[in-house]
């Protein structure tokens, strides 16, 4: 290797006494730029301190490789490469802004390569405005300076100023290469500007596809994972179909971005087509993270469970990550005794293993269990995390433990120095909602010091269904249709307020808004397991081999229903129908035709297990007890919120939802 050296002093070479002449004059000394290599001295030289620094570096002697580099006044490139690398590894900022000095003062900052490397260095040191200045101040920026400034400035979240420094470096004619893509796409999706990120990811995917790069697999897959991460799943599943070649990482990269964006029947179409296609690729943890995920959204215990022996004969069951996913499975596959069987067996838990099992237990509805959970983690050292403060507020909703909630936001600050998110004001907003405690509810919105956004505001209005609080539900909404203009289940959910308040003309006109926006609401769907296969049911299924034995059923239940008193509850209907078209609508919810399905499906001795991806509607939660009491079967429902368990006509829920 090769550094450039700063001008110095040129002494006239010595020549023997008897050839050197009497009148010869020493010329005055002059300056030039030489290339100093990294052995310019011959090791053996007495001087020469290289070697020893260098040792030092290797040893782990920093202070002291600091010291002796003061005594050498030929620092090698070599030299300064492994100071710079011993600086990072030793986490010392101080001896970085040290050395930085002394290449200043040499000249050899303005090397390229030792550029990159403390680029590198203030990078992982968490000093950005460093790492930036060392960029300004380099003169000759090949692409791998350029890179190191987008890879610090990604690592840093300043994903906006990494494509501004992009559009700069293209303007200016430096031709990128694979490692600028991949840093530049990881730079898109590190800010908050969704739509206007989105548009600079597309962006980079021409220029990618301009200058033909479309076949290195690192490049693609890392533009798959932006688009999965912006839940652009179309586009990224375009992008995982045209790879010329996919290695295991883009194979785990696709079910991770159909797991996380609400598609897990495709997730684990996707592994099982790994599995079959791909005899050589083994999944790892990541893939099998991610499938267990699809398993819990579904609640597909069975193919949970040969999830769980597939990882143990791998052997992957000793890597945390994994462990906490098989807690978190179970649990919402309605197993919570066997997630709390897998944690006790964990012979290592970090925080996310606790907080796996804080959720596990509040979406079943035992929130003082959740709380204890989460003392107990406090107790054997370990310091809760944000997420965990989020699980165990919204263990205290789902329960109604409003003051034990409150005393726990309370905490996050005073004992744990955690400063509340928007996540965890928004459990506040919910818990005091749910409990009908608007006043205070609305004194946290208005107290917060940074902008409530969706989650709150969303929170608000959710409460305001439960309650029918117009007037609040008006204004939450309101800055809902401003935050997110186009999610229709705020419109939905403030028609069916107003409709609950039987305020039709306000249903009518919240109706004519989603129209105008060309707003749909989404369609429930509910899915169930039956010997490993797993089934989905829309309220208009009508594919199903099976719809009209189902909907016989279904009228069969409801007339016995009726005799006994039932009532259906059809409010949810918002559309202008009579009273008996109204019923049938309502009898043909998407959970309705699962449990159906269900009870001529499945052994009478087991339980009945759905999931579905909104809210249970009150028709369908008076429906399921009744069911539950008439067959004697025990029927378990996730909804969007959290479980029910039905047993002998009594929901666990306590008809709190």
């Amino acid at each position: 290797m090769w550094a450039f050296q700063t001008p110095q002093k040129i002494p006239n070479p010595q020549l023997p006494k008897p050839f050197q002449n009497p009148t010869h004059i020493s010329p005055k000394p002059r300056c030039c730029l030489t290339l100093r290599p990294s052995t310019t001295r011959n090791p053996s030289d007495c001087n020469n301190k290289n070697p020893l620094i260098q040792s030092l570096c290797k040893q782990g002697n920093l202070n002291q490789a600091i010291q002796v580099l003061s005594q050498e006044p030929n620092p090698t490139q070599q030299t300064y490469e492994l100071l710079i690398l011993s600086c990072s590894r030793q986490n010392s900022l101080s001896h970085g802004v040290n050395l930085h000095r002394h290449l200043i003062d040499d000249g050899s900052d303005q090397d390229p390569f030792l550029a990159t490397k403390l680029i590198n260095m203030y990078s992982e040191l968490d000093s950005v405005d460093n790492a930036r200045k060392v960029f300004d101040k380099t003169r000759e920026r090949t692409i791998y300076v350029w890179n190191a400034l987008f890879r610090a400035l990604t690592l840093a979240g300043h994903g906006r100023e990494v494509l501004d420094f992009y559009r700069r470096m293209n303007r200016i004619g430096v031709p990128s290469d694979k490692f600028t893509y991949t840093y530049v796409l990881k730079a898109s999706v590190v800010s908050e500007a969704f739509v206007s990120l989105l548009l600079n990811g597309k962006e980079i995917h021409g220029n990618i596809l301009r200058h033909g790069f479309e076949g290195h697999v690192h490049i693609m897959t890392t533009l798959l994972d932006m688009y999965a991460r912006f839940g652009c799943v179309s586009y990224a599943s375009r992008v995982f179909e045209q790879m010329p070649a996919k290695n295991l990482v883009s194979w785990s990269a696709m079910i991770a971005c159909y797991s996380k964006n609400g598609k897990p029947f495709e997730a684990l179409e996707l592994f099982r087509k790994m599995m079959l296609e791909n005899q050589d690729l083994s999944p790892n943890s990541v893939t099998m993270v991610s499938v267990l995920q699809a398993c819990a959204a579904l609640a597909a215990l069975e193919q949970g469970k040969l999830m769980h022996g597939y990882i143990l004969r791998r052997g992957l069951d000793s890597i945390l990550p994994v462990v906490s996913a098989i807690v978190t499975m179970y649990a919402r596959c309605g197993n919570l005794e066997l997630g709390h069987w897998v944690f006790e067996r964990m012979e290592k838990r970090d925080v996310v293993s606790w907080n796996s099992l804080i959720s596990s237990y509040g979406i079943h509805g035992f929130g003082r269990k959740a709380i204890q959970i989460f003392t107990e983690m406090i107790e054997q050292g370990l310091s809760p995390s944000p997420i965990s403060f989020v699980s165990v507020l919204g263990a205290c909703s789902h329960a109604g433990l409003v003051e034990e909630g409150k005393v726990l936001f309370e905490s996050m600050v005073r004992e744990h120095k955690i400063f509340p998110s928007v996540e965890h004001y928004a459990c506040m907003v919910d818990l005091l909602g749910r409990a009908d405690r608007f006043d205070e509810a609305v004194k946290i919105i208005d107290d917060m010091r940074i902008e409530p956004g969706p989650k709150v505001w969303g929170s608000l209005l959710g409460s305001c269904r439960i309650h029918c609080n117009v007037e609040l539900a008006e204004r939450a909404s309101s800055r809902l249709f401003e935050l997110e203009p186009t999610n229709a289940g705020n419109y939905v959910l403030l028609a069916d307020i107003y409709a609950e308040a039987k305020m039709w003309n306000e249903v009518q006109r919240v109706k004519m808004l989603l129209e105008a926006r060309g707003l749909q609401k989404i369609p429930g769907r509910s899915c169930i397991e039956i010997k490993r296969k797993i089934y989905s049911f829309t309220s208009v299924d009508e594919f199903n081999p099976q719809i009209e034995q189902l909907h016989a059923l279904l009228l069969k239940i409801s007339k016995e229903m009726k005799d006994k008193g039932y009532v259906p509850d059809t409010k949810v209907v918002l559309y202008d129908l009579d009273a008996e078209e109204k019923e049938r609508i309502v009898l043909g919810h998407s959970e309705k035709l699962a449990v159906a399905f269900g009870l001529i499906n499945s052994k009478k001795s087991e339980t009945i297990r759905i999931t579905k991806n909104l809210r249970l509607c009150e028709d369908c939660h008076s429906v399921t007890k009744f069911i539950s009491k008439l067959a004697n079967r025990e029927i378990l429902v996730r909804d969007v919120n959290r479980f029910h368990l039905f047993r002998d006509g009594v929901c666990s829920c306590g008809d709190y939802w």
